[in-house]
């Protein structure tokens, strides 16, 4: 008859899982670091968090900067994680909705370039605030260029313009 006996071993995480655990907070932390201060501003952090990163960009020895990582890893365990996460998943939404809009912006220009009057009617009609003078003669010279094989100066003047208009 095997007794049961009460083992702690199996309750507590192993060492190499606190590690892990420790690297991923530290990971987090230099994410959060490398943001611009604007997107920082986002996270709801702890004095001290914020207080630890801004000494961050101070810190030149290499050694120092590891050791500073180590603290801001035991710092992010005091940190609601969660909602950090979430600000994450949000700018992460935000990129995604960017760069889908950019995506259709390209789209319009490859468009305007290949199709011809009928696609930039279509342009007018979803954006009548367009320069259209600068729209019709930035896609002149944009085919111009695209035909001589120079480089497209007046395609990205075109993206541009047709981003202004979009608003984005």
């Amino acid at each position: 008859m095997t007794q049961d006996l009460p083992s702690s071993a199996d309750e507590r995480p192993s060492k190499s899982q606190l590690k892990r655990e420790m690297h991923a907070l530290q990971a987090l932390g230099e994410q959060i670091i490398a943001m611009t201060p604007a997107e920082r501003a986002r996270f709801p952090l702890s004095e001290d968090m914020l207080a630890a990163v801004e000494e961050t960009s101070r810190i030149r020895s290499h050694e120092g900067r590891r050791r500073h990582m180590q603290y801001v890893g035991k710092l992010m365990r005091r940190e609601d994680l969660n909602a950090i996460q979430a600000v994450f998943d949000e700018i992460e939404q935000e990129a995604r909705h960017r760069d889908l809009a950019f995506h259709r912006l390209e789209k319009w220009r490859d468009r305007l370039l290949d199709e011809g009057d009928e696609a930039v009617e279509a342009f007018i009609a979803d954006f009548p605030d367009v320069d259209r003078q600068a729209l019709r003669q930035l896609i002149r010279n944009a085919k111009s260029e695209r035909e001589r094989g120079k480089p497209p100066a007046n395609a990205r003047k075109l993206f541009r313009l047709i981003r202004d208009t979009a608003g984005l």
